[in-house]
């Protein structure tokens, strides 16, 4: 039984309305009907809920406001709301509720920006990678362009782009290096006593220049024959010759004539074996290896057997001086004496294979797009294969080099470290196969891992130091000592008799 109050004493809009509506609903039915805020209260609740805008939940009131035209002008766009909201959900919004990247949070900003970059062909599945280094020629046309049409600083900056000076400068240090390794035979010196060194310095400046000239030679005819494709690189697109500001002429012109300078300071200036092979290296480069590049993934192998020359050139030009006999080929290179050399060589053959493959992993589908049949694009399963397995050579290529009696064996334990990481970085690659930054990881290791290894050979090299040492002090040398012979005279007395030398 329900008692209703008569006459006019409660009222619709009264407070104590509530209490008589909620023990109405009760009596109709066991659980109460579920209803709205505005049909329970009534006009209680006079306001509208438009009051409550996207500004009331701002917490940091000292963020500067937009305009108010500004945030209509935003409204009215008819792309910028397309725009945001084509990809970013309420959560991207700004403090006012319009959707302007503009006048939203910094981090926020950001995450729109990446989420509305335009893809390239293929990038749709491409993670967001970070780019590698600037192409050094692309960086030095830049600077050129800064500098008077006519005037000779910007010829040489563009002559000097040509010649890809980073690649330029790593292959004259590995044919330096290789030269300082050799183990020359320590000639005594009957006036002072003290061990002379062999390798004359001339012969390192010829064979610098030389190397350095044939690179530029085989850099600057790469160039030409790849200009087509280079403009579709993002990476070389910058280089003199795609944006014309050198003539095809000019760099034919440079090339022909540095290749006829750097062959012919080898030959004069070093010997005719490394003066052959700083002419077979420009062959293989710019007649080999650059057309395959449109041929075959195994472009990559013709490509490491050219890194591989100069370690030789170095070796050779070092066996020269001590050679005995006519200085051929046969004679530097095909002797047991020259296993060093090849031992240097398989080095930088090996390492072609892990710092390649990391850096046209990023740009794989720009290779694709260019048409040059690069394994990161064709088979990226077996790109990361092949940067493990010569990865992982070093160790044994380390050993050897202290087995032979090049470097010393404290050689292998300071390497250790060094072919350790890059093992571990080329394990990330081929796990990852590239992705979740394993790619950079194994570009920047090899980066630092060939200087590294070759500063550690040449501070480690076989007896350097214990020559040092007795030229310090004044000791001779005690192996020296062992060749002496002793002569014994019609008297008697023995009479040491220094042996002649050589």
């Amino acid at each position: 039984m329900r008692l209703r109050p008569a006459g006019n004493l409660l009222r619709r809009c009264a407070l104590v309305n509530v209490c008589w509506r909620g023990s109405q609903q009760l009596g109709y039915a066991k659980f109460p009907t579920k209803r709205t805020l505005a049909q329970t209260f009534g006009p209680v609740i006079s306001k509208p809920r438009s009051q409550l805008k996207a500004g009331y939940f701002l917490s940091n009131g000292l963020l500067p406001r937009a305009q108010d035209g500004a945030a209509s002008k935003s409204r009215a766009s008819p792309t910028a709301p397309t725009a945001v909201a084509g990809t970013a959900s309420s959560s991207s919004l700004n403090a006012h509720g319009t959707g302007d990247i503009a006048h939203d949070l910094p981090h926020r900003r950001r995450q729109a920006a990446r989420r509305n970059r335009p893809l390239t062909s293929g990038a749709a599945t491409m993670p967001t990678e970070s780019l590698m280094p600037p192409d050094a020629s692309s960086v030095l046309t830049t600077a050129s362009t800064k500098h008077p049409a006519s005037s000779l600083r910007r010829q040489l900056s563009l002559l000097l782009s040509l010649s890809k000076p980073r690649l330029t400068v790593l292959v004259v240090l590995t044919a330096m290096a290789p030269y300082a390794l050799y183990p020359v035979p320590a000639f005594l010196s009957p006036s002072i006593g003290l061990d002379t060194p062999s390798l004359s310095p001339l012969t390192l400046a010829f064979l610098t220049t030389g190397t350095t000239l044939c690179s530029a030679s085989a850099n600057a005819l790469n160039m030409l024959y790849e200009l087509a494709w280079d403009a579709k690189m993002t990476r070389t697109r910058n280089r003199p010759l795609v944006r014309g500001l050198l003539s095809k002429r000019k760099a034919l012109v440079f090339a022909i004539s540095t290749a006829l300078a750097g062959i012919a300071g080898l030959y004069f200036g070093v010997n005719p074996t490394v003066a052959f092979l700083g002419g077979a290296n420009i062959a293989i480069y710019a007649g080999v290896y650059t057309p395959m590049k449109r041929i075959s993934w195994l472009n990559t192998w013709a490509g490491a057997i050219i890194g591989g020359i100069p370690p030789l050139m170095g070796w050779a030009a070092a066996a020269g001086e001590s050679a005995t006999g006519d200085g051929s080929f046969r004679e530097l290179l095909m002797t047991s004496d020259a296993i060093g050399g090849w031992l240097l060589a398989a080095f930088l053959f090996a390492w072609q294979f892990p710092h390649f493959m990391a850096l046209s992993w990023p740009i794989r589908e720009e290779y694709k797009a260019a048409g040059h049949q690069m394994l990161c694009w064709i088979n990226p399963a077996r790109n990361a294969r092949v940067a493990l397995r010569y990865s992982l050579l070093f160790l044994p290529l380390s050993v050897a080099l202290c087995a032979i009696g090049v470097t010393e064996w404290s050689f292998a334990v300071t390497s250790l470290p060094l072919n350790f990481w890059l093992a571990r970085e080329a394990v990330r690659f081929w796990r990852y196969e590239g992705f979740k930054g394993s790619a950079r990881g194994l570009f920047w290791a090899s980066v630092w891992h060939l200087p590294a290894i070759m500063v550690l050979a040449l501070v480690q090299k076989k007896g350097m130091w214990g020559r040092v040492w007795r030229s310090i002090v004044g000791e001779p040398d005690l192996e020296d000592e062992d060749d002496q012979d002793w002569i014994v005279d019609d008297v008697g007395e023995p009479s040491p008799t220094p042996a002649a030398a050589g």
